[in-house]
This record gives C-alpha cells, sequence and structure tokens, in this order.
C-alpha cells in the first residue's frame, strides 16, 4: 500500500504569475497542466506528459484523494489549487509541504537553496536549465512570420527541450522528496500542519476588493502623475524634471544644495527654510515618489474574476520565528490613514473626480496612498470585525521574564507607557497625565518600552524614532540606564538565554529555562545540526549548523546559518542573549495569534487576512467585536498568567482605526 506520494507539476497561464500571484495565475482561461511528475515511496520517478495527452494512472489519480495517501510537494499550496482547478479532487488535509517543513527548521524557501543548504548531492539537486525551459513553453510567446504566428510554444516545437523538461520536472521530485527525507527526521508538530492548512484555505477564500474604487485610483492617479509633471516643467523650465541629476542643477540654481533626492533628503530638506519656488518643486517630487500607489497596480492585476484578491500571506514566513510574511499587496506595509472624511475620498475616488479630489484634499498621491487599505472589501453582505492585541510583545516579555510589575499594569489599568516612566523617573503615575509638566516623561517611557526590551541601547532608541519625538541624544544613554534598573528581570532574561544557549553548545546537554528548552539536534545519517528552542507552544526554533565562535566584540557566541537579510544568501550569522530572546518573544506572540486564529476557525468565522497582530474578519451582521475581543483575551493553556488583551472595530472597509 502506498504510503506517500511526491508530486510536482508545469503548467502554463497567461497570466504573470509574479506580478498576479498563483491564484489568479490558476483561474486564467488558458491555465493548463503540462506534467504531472510523481515518486510512489521510493520508486522511481514517472512523468506523466499531459501537454500530449498522456492520462494520468487511474491509481494515482485515486491516491490524490485517499486519506490514506500523503501528498508532498514543494510549496504544495500551488499543486493542490492547480491539481483542483484541473478537476482532480484531492483534500488540503491530506498534503504535507516540503518548503514549509524546511522553513520550520530554519532553511530558506527556494528548492535549489534550500537543496544546497541541506547538503543534497549533485546528483539530488534541482536542474539549473528551468527558468529557460518555463520561459519557452510556460508563458505566451510573440506571434513572429517564423513561428508562424502562434503564441504558444508546443512540446513538437523542440523535442529535444521538451524531453529536457520533462527530465527537470522529474528532478523536482527528487529534490523535494530528498530534502524531504532529511526534514523527516525533526518533524513539525502536528498542530502546525492544521494552522498551515487553514492559511491555505484561507488564502484560497481570498479577500473582496472595491474593483471600481481601484479603477478609479488608477485613473486617478494617472490624470495627477500628468498635471505634477506639467507644473514641474513649467516652473523649472526642464525637459524631464524627474531627471534626478537635471533637477540637482536647477536646484543648485536656487541656491538649495542636495546631497541627493531621496526620499528621506527630500522630506529633510522641507522641514527647512527653502525659496517658493524650490519648495513646490521638491513638493512635487515627493508626491511623484509615492511608491505606495503601485499597490492598486498589483491590486488590479491579482484580482480574480469574483472581485476578489488570493494569495496575500505566506505561512512561516519569517522562518526564524514562524510569523506570516505579506505577498502581493503586502499588507505589512500598508499606508496610515489619518483622514477624518474617508467615506467622502473614497466615493470621490470611485467617481474618478481627479478635480475634486485635488480641492478637498491638495496632495492627491497622499490621499490615494491613504485610501489603499479601504480597497478592501468584505463579502455582500458582510462587516469587517478588525482586532489586534494590544502590546503583545511588552506583554509576552514581562510575562517570559516574570517583570511583576508589569504584568500587574497589564493586568490591572494597562497603561504601559506612563507606568514606565514612573519606574524609570519615580514620579508617581498619577501625575503623568495630560496638563501635568511630568507629562512629557510618558514619550520616554514609550519609546523605552518600544525600543529596549531586546538588549539595545542608544541605537536603537533612535532607530524607533527618539530624536524625531523630540529627544536629545545626550539624554538617551540616561533612559537607557533607567529602564534596564527598572526592569532587572528582563535584563536578567537575556543573560540567562545567552548562557542556556552557550551551555548546551558546549556541553550537548539540554538546558531548561523559564518554560523554554535549549537542545542540541542532530542527526547521523546526513549529518544535520540544530541548535533549537523549545517554546512553551511545544513549537521549535531551528538555528541551523551551530557552532561557537567570538564574534566581532571578541566575545564567545553561538553562530550558525541563515539567509542574510541584506545579501539574500545563505551565510553564517551570529547572535546574542538580546537577539534570541526577540527571536522567542515574537515567536510565542505569533503562538497567541495562531491561537486566536484557530479559535475563530472554531467558531465557523472566516479570517480573510492578518497584519502582525490584526486579525481581518469577513463576518456576518451579528458577529460583534466584544466577541473576537474575548477569544483574544482568553486564557492560553501552554502560558499560564499570561494576560492578553484585544481591541477592535467592524467597518464597511479596511482601514487603520
Amino acid at each position: 500500500m502506498v504510503k506517500h506520494l511526491s508530486i510536482d507539476i508545469e503548467t502554463r497561464s497567461s497570466v504573470d504569475i509574479g506580478k498576479a500571484g498563483a491564484y489568479r495565475y490558476a483561474q486564467s482561461e488558458d491555465f493548463r497542466i503540462l506534467l504531472f511528475a510523481y515518486m510512489e515511496d521510493e520508486n522511481p520517478v514517472e512523468v506523466v506528459d499531459l501537454a500530449c495527452n498522456e492520462p494520468i494512472p487511474a491509481r494515482i489519480v485515486c491516491a490524490l484523494s485517499d486519506p490514506k495517501v500523503k501528498k508532498h510537494a514543494y510549496n504544495a499550496a500551488f499543486e493542490w489549487y492547480c491539481l483542483n482547478r484541473a478537476g482532480y479532487d484531492t483534500p488540503i488535509e491530506q498534503w504535507r509541504c516540503t518548503m514549509i517543513h524546511g522553513l520550520y527548521c530554519g532553511y530558506t524557501a527556494g528548492l535549489d537553496a534550500t537543496g544546497k543548504a541541506i547538503g543534497l548531492p549533485q546528483d539530488k539537486r534541482k536542474l539549473s536549465v528551468g527558468k529557460a525551459l518555463i520561459r519557452y513553453f510556460c508563458t505566451p510567446c510573440k506571434p513572429t512570420r517564423t513561428n508562424g504566428g502562434r503564441t504558444w510554444n508546443e512540446p513538437w516545437h523542440d523535442p529535444a527541450k521538451w524531453e529536457l523538461f520533462k527530465e527537470y520536472c522529474g528532478q523536482d521530485v527528487v529534490t523535494e522528496h530528498e530534502i524531504e527525507l532529511r526534514l523527516r527526521q525533526f518533524p513539525m508538530p502536528a498542530e502546525e500542519e492544521r494552522l498551515w492548512q487553514m492559511d491555505v484555505r484561507m488564502n484560497a477564500f481570498g479577500v473582496r476588493a472595491d474593483r471600481t474604487l481601484v479603477k478609479g485610483a488608477l485613473l486617478v492617479n494617472q490624470e495627477s502623475e500628468k498635471q505634477l509633471v506639467e507644473e514641474a516643467c513649467a516652473l523649472t523650465g526642464l525637459a524631464n524634471p524627474n531627471s534626478t541629476a537635471q533637477l540637482t542643477e536647477w536646484l543648485e540654481g536656487q541656491g538649495v544644495s542636495c546631497k541627493n533626492l531621496q526620499k528621506e533628503t527630500v522630506s529633510d530638506a522641507l522641514a527647512g527654510e527653502l525659496p517658493e519656488k524650490a519648495r513646490r518643486v521638491l513638493e512635487i517630487r515627493q508626491q511623484l515618489g509615492k511608491t505606495s500607489i503601485k499597490k492598486y497596480v498589483t491590486m488590479s492585476a491579482a484580482m480574480c474574476a469574483d472581485d476578489r484578491i488570493r494569495g496575500l500571506t505566506q505561512f512561516y514566513g519569517a522562518n526564524r520565528t514562524g510569523r506570516w510574511a505579506g505577498r502581493l499587496v503586502q499588507m505589512q506595509n500598508l499606508p496610515r490613514n489619518y483622514l477624518k472624511t474617508l467615506d467622502y475620498a473614497r466615493k470621490t475616488v470611485r467617481n474618478r473626480n481627479y478635480g475634486g479630489l485635488r480641492l478637498l484634499y491638495g496632495n492627491v498621491p497622499d490621499t490615494l496612498s491613504q485610501l489603499i487599505r479601504t480597497a478592501f472589501i468584505p463579502s455582500e453582505g458582510n462587516k469587517f470585525v478588525v482586532a489586534d492585541f494590544s502590546a503583545i510583545e511588552a506583554r509576552v516579555i514581562a510575562w517570559l521574564a516574570g517583570e511583576q510589575w508589569v504584568n500587574e499594569v497589564f493586568a490591572t489599568h494597562g497603561k504601559i507607557y506612563e507606568a514606565t516612566a514612573s519606574q524609570m523617573f519615580h514620579v508617581p503615575i498619577e501625575k503623568i497625565a495630560k496638563g501635568n509638566p511630568e507629562y512629557s516623561l510618558r514619550q520616554k517611557g514609550k519609546v523605552a518600552t518600544l525600543a529596549l526590551g531586546y538588549q539595545g541601547g542608544t541605537a536603537a532608541l533612535i532607530a524607533m524614532g527618539a530624536l524625531k519625538m523630540g529627544l536629545s541624544e545626550e539624554e538617551l544613554p540616561d533612559i537607557v540606564q533607567r529602564w534596564r534598573l527598572a526592569n532587572r528581570r528582563i535584563v536578567d532574561l537575556w543573560y540567562a538565554v545567552e548562557q542556556a544557549a552557550l551551555q548546551t553548545m558546549q556541553s550537548a546537554q539540554p538546558q531548561a529555562i523559564r518554560g523554554l528548552i535549549f537542545q542540541l539536534e542532530g542527526d547521523l545519517v546526513y549529518g544535520q545540526a540544530f541548535l533549537t528552542v523549545q517554546l512553551p507552544s511545544g513549537r521549535k526554533l531551528f538555528y541551523p549548523r551551530p557552532f561557537l565562535q567570538e564574534n566581532q566584540f571578541g566575545k564567545m557566541a553561538v553562530h550558525y546559518y541563515t539567509v542574510g537579510q541584506q545579501t539574500r544568501k545563505w551565510e553564517v550569522a551570529s547572535t546574542y542573549g538580546g537577539k534570541m530572546v526577540e527571536n522567542i518573544v515574537q515567536a510565542i506572540a505569533r503562538d497567541c495569534l495562531a491561537e486566536t486564529l484557530r479559535r475563530i476557525d472554531a467558531k465557523g468565522l472566516q479570517v480573510v487576512f492578518h497584519v502582525h497582530d490584526e486579525v481581518i474578519i469577513d463576518a456576518p451582521m451579528d458577529a460583534t467585536v466584544e466577541e473576537i475581543c474575548g477569544l483574544m483575551a482568553e486564557p492560553i493553556r501552554w502560558a499560564p498568567g499570561l494576560i492578553l488583551k484585544g481591541a477592535g472595530f467592524e467597518s464597511d472597509y479596511y482601514m487603520k482605526d
């Protein structure tokens, strides 16, 4: 009896998958599965040539819906969705995603990159010819006299390439299977498998978008750009006011010297004194540079025929902590909205009224940018219920460290910024109130709370915007010192975590602190090794191929392999107590969100996306904010004493309340 079926498919569609996403791609009328490669348990790979009308064997078609057969693929959500679109019934509950399993174990996302990182021998790795073959067979070609006016390259147009493509598809199954064999030694918890399946269902359900608003925004922006460029040309006399070189020279002629015309430099210049004409030209430059407008372009490309956008989140997108990441529209970095008249602004854009928008709001690109969130709307007859956790990282780190005064704040009034300032400056909390001179201390309490929990110093305060808040650089070291004295248990946690990691590496013996278990794990067959941290939920954080070495400060530190944030390559990184605490706290916060998602799902309610610690529910009219916030505040079995709180609102469109 077959227990495992490893699968890879090659498909074609006229929709650009990079711009529109996999779901819109697979919904195209010309979408087809070209090749279906599979491996039954450890048997040789077979490749079915669907493009040349070979049928998938009947036993394999049956296996696709057989609950006794686990289906494996790399990025399995794609195979699952495409096969169902092509008429093969295969429930997501029966699938396992090797890519997600790799992310869970601290590896990277790409099949080729993971194969290299995990140490596959050359004959088991992905073939490098794939991109060219995919371009040839899977995307439309330009009709020419030479190619007979065809719009697709078929197998018979280049039989040698087609045979190579079949080999490539089959090799992907080999690579995926070899990775899965190695990961099998370090299983994902069943709860995480189910959570991934929930995520796939959520992405496939999608969220409705306001097509009229999106189209209106694109047309209004087109007119806005035209008007702004014309105005800039008239003011400067330049043929191309978008040219950095031309504009820099013109500004110097106006007595304005800019080292460059990047976003931050322009903002800084506008904050100072400028000649009137130069100010207006830089304002235009700033408005034309609003890249967030491109999100409307992405929405338009990704919107399916039913006006829904699918595939907005990536499960385990942040693979150190397991947090979700954004895809397509990138919901994690949407501009904030602060307009008081969102309803009227939306109506004006939906009517494509550029003149009205400019008259009412002045800065048209900024107004369009603020309205991006509002382009997401609930299903017909429903409403959005939006709720997020209040100060979840501050709550989690205080709970984990046993910082009792912080826990008491969250158990009572919840004014953490005022309470932190009170502890730091030994001022009664009642005095840190609007109207009192002591209220200025709240700002220091706020920036310290946000910036210093993970062993950061003055640089962390500056990165959090301390100087822009009006604080001087001279007073920052004092803020760091005061915060650390007020939060001794959290400071102790940094060093306890670092010590536990170092002792685990030195002794190869597990170390347990505060509900966390540090352990060295590996396998003798394939030579993999990890430093793992088991969280209170039972989930683990993985640090691949760990070793001890002095860091840049001459201190012994844990080093491991990861994808570099700047290079995007598999490389060595070092860590320390505060950084590991950050990973752990964010991972626990993520597990709290996961618990809430399960509770919402159990109630039969549909989450359409979530952003950081916020959930957006496409809810029937009788659902309430109080009900959802109640679910968020319920005690968590594996986190006794952790006090959570949700706050939310309901709306006819998504926004930042």
